[in-house]
């Protein structure tokens, strides 16, 4: 069995430093008056109708519950709050979502299981779940990524994973598994800066570069999808109101539950308005009034939405241990239809978000302009000399990672090479999908 995540552990991280963190990950004591807190400070700016575009998108799919692994969920009955609703309080991490955002398909090196029956207690897509061969192959890749993890010696050491699902792909709809691509119209707001310093630029000014580069945000589907580190996902409540914190970037997004309609429409936030509501056991977000400034992608980078974007969350606590996180993605101006991932969270290492001070120690806007003008003087004096040539590639000499493919989403990036100690956060497969970081 994988070490518990309810005992201490021990963490490194970027600058050497190393900290033994507590026992336990449900941080109650002090919930109920954050957020009460923060009800008090909400803003007053309400309308009731809905915006144009976002009241009439498809219904979201059922809750696709894949922890157990195309199996039948044993009986379990969610803890409850005082106040009466399903508990879903904790630091949670997607570092065990150990699978690729779309599913291979045949030819790609893992086909769909043609003709298998799905679970019928999962309602899965066929194919969604590993052959037994595959899932032993699978469970050892992790064994390897916590040896290799916990005995690395370097000043950067990414997260890894300490359990195996045998889940296929993030994306649960459509059922073959591969995520939409944008349309040809959508293809054309692409724009260099989609890519950031995962790109050769130009970078001219602070707008060339993502919002994940700038610290601002990586929005919800890029805070909640496994990267190299920092995956944390602190859920806490009170009556009325749910927040979620995210380790990265260190976002907190305020949900109310109490029936209160969306803010004026024409107000719009790089992480939407939220609105919930309880169906049993799983808690149902929906999320509208999103600016066309943040992208469906590693980090959240690649080609921007639009702020007609609809977002749909499902998330229900199906063990002490776990909790299913589903999002459907609504965007008909971006894709040709709805997608939904559905994945396992189970408890973070340590039990507690670590500090992100992103802003603090960011160098990557100074340093990417201050290169560029750089090799500006170069190529100047280079022509000066009589010797035309041509710009160097700002991804010359760097980690190879961080590719995009055609409309500006992310591309499968190759592996870090051999000995390079960052890669062991990323042992046990996970998506390898420009997430990391320079």
């Amino acid at each position: 069995m994988p070490q518990s995540p309810f005992t201490a552990a021990r963490r490194s991280y970027p600058n050497g430093r190393e900290e033994t963190e507590r026992k336990g990950f449900i941080m109650r004591g002090m919930s109920s008056r954050i957020l009460a807190s923060i009800g008090l400070a909400a803003m007053a700016l309400i309308a009731s109708r809905p915006i144009s575009g976002q009241g009439n998108s498809t219904a979201a799919p059922p809750l696709v519950v894949t922890a157990f692994n195309g199996g039948s969920a044993p009986a379990y009955a969610a803890p409850k709050t005082p106040w009466g609703e399903p508990d879903l309080q904790g630091v949670w991490s997607s570092d065990d979502a150990t699978f690729p955002v779309s599913r291979p398909q045949p030819g790609q090196g893992r086909g769909g299981r043609a003709g298998a029956p799905p679970a019928a207690a999962s309602a899965a897509p066929p194919g969604l779940y590993l052959t037994d061969e595959e899932f032993a192959a699978r469970q050892k890749q992790i064994q390897d990524g916590i040896k290799a993890g916990e005995n690395a010696i370097s000043a950067f050491r990414g997260d890894f994973a300490r359990r195996a699902f045998r889940q296929t792909s993030y994306i649960v709809d459509p059922p073959d598994g591969v995520m939409p691509q944008p349309t040809a119209e959508a293809r054309k707001r692409a724009r260099t800066g989609d890519r950031g310093t995962f790109g050769d630029g130009p970078f001219d000014t602070f707008d060339d570069f993502t919002n994940y580069d700038r610290c601002i945000t990586r929005g919800i589907y890029g805070s909640v999808a496994r990267v190299i580190y920092g995956n944390g996902n602190r859920i806490i409540q009170s009556p009325g109101v749910v927040a979620i914190s995210y380790e990265m970037i260190h976002d907190t997004r305020v949900i109310y539950t109490d029936g209160r309609p969306h803010i004026n429409n024409s107000i719009r936030q790089y992480l939407g308005d939220s609105r919930a509501h309880w169906e049993g056991d799983t808690l149902v977000v929906e999320t509208t009034h999103l600016t066309d400034r943040t992208s469906i992608g590693a980090n959240g980078n690649g080609l921007r939405h639009s702020d007609k974007m609809k977002m749909t969350e499902k998330i229900r606590r199906v063990a002490n241990d776990i909790v299913q996180y589903q999002l459907t993605v609504d965007d008909p101006v971006t894709y040709p239809r709805p997608f939904t991932i559905s994945i396992p969270l189970t408890p973070l290492d340590g039990g507690v978000l670590l500090p992100y001070e992103c802003h603090e120690g960011n160098m990557a806007v100074r340093d990417a302009l201050a290169a560029e003008r750089t090799e500006d003087r170069a190529l100047a004096a280079d022509l000066a000399k009589g010797i035309k040539r041509e710009r160097r590639s700002a991804q010359e000499g760097g980690l190879g990672a961080g590719g995009f493919g055609p409309g500006g989403n992310p591309a499968t990036a190759p592996a870090p090479p051999a000995g390079r100690t960052g890669g062991a956060g990323r042992t046990g497969g996970a998506p390898a999908e420009g997430d990391q970081e320079k």
